[in-house]
């Protein structure tokens, strides 16, 4: 089982789209990060949905996969589920979505939202303001809060995870009306020998 990721530049995938070849872009963001910025004619599988999914979704596809999110974390983390089905031919987009729209691919824009990590990094540099500042005013056992987000953010880095950013993606303003299902996605996407 080859799990090192395999990648792919905005160029390449721009190249790829362009010239006809048979390429499906799967973007495992949320939701509304898709509905905010998507590239145009992906599929929005959201990674908790590939997750729980995985082997009916690499059963249904048969071709080059390009999988794309914010930064590469979500793509990377859906590539090696892929991998341990059995579906190896997943690439990671290089610089995820915001890169792709840089590089001069084309993308559709929606409704404006603060991307996640931008969430995450809102959400941790007030919880620890609020600890120091709780710490000064109210009680120095709250300088606590400082030191945990500390913590926290410090196994983040190390692991390449997020439990903030999970937590805050089920958060109703990172909601839509449109959350895809098992079965949306399975409807939406080229079936083998389509």
């Amino acid at each position: 089982m080859n799990t090192t990721p395999q990648t792919t530049s905005p160029v390449e995938l721009n190249e790829w789209i362009a010239s006809g070849d048979h390429v499906v872009v799967l973007d495992v963001r949320s939701a509304a990060e898709f509905e905010s910025l998507h590239i145009k004619g992906s599929y929005n599988v959201p990674l908790p949905l590939l997750a729980e999914h995985t082997a009916e979704l690499a059963a249904r596809i048969d071709t080059k996969v390009v999988l794309v999110c914010q930064s590469g974390v979500r793509a990377t983390e859906a590539r090696s589920k892929l991998a341990g089905v059995g579906f190896n031919d997943a690439h990671v987009l290089v610089g995820g979505v915001p890169g792709y729209q840089q590089a001069g691919g084309e993308t559709v824009q929606g409704s404006k939202r603060w991307a996640l990590e931008r969430q995450v990094r809102m959400a941790a540099g007030s919880l620890v303001v609020a600890g120091l500042a709780g710490g000064k005013f109210l009680s120095p056992q709250l300088r606590t809060v400082a030191g945990v987000i500390g913590a926290g953010l410090t196994f983040s880095a190390a692991t390449n995870t997020c439990a903030m950013g999970k937590a805050l993606s089920k958060m109703p303003w990172n909601k839509t009306g449109n959350e895809p299902t098992r079965e949306s996605v399975i409807a939406q996407l080229p079936g083998r020998n389509s």
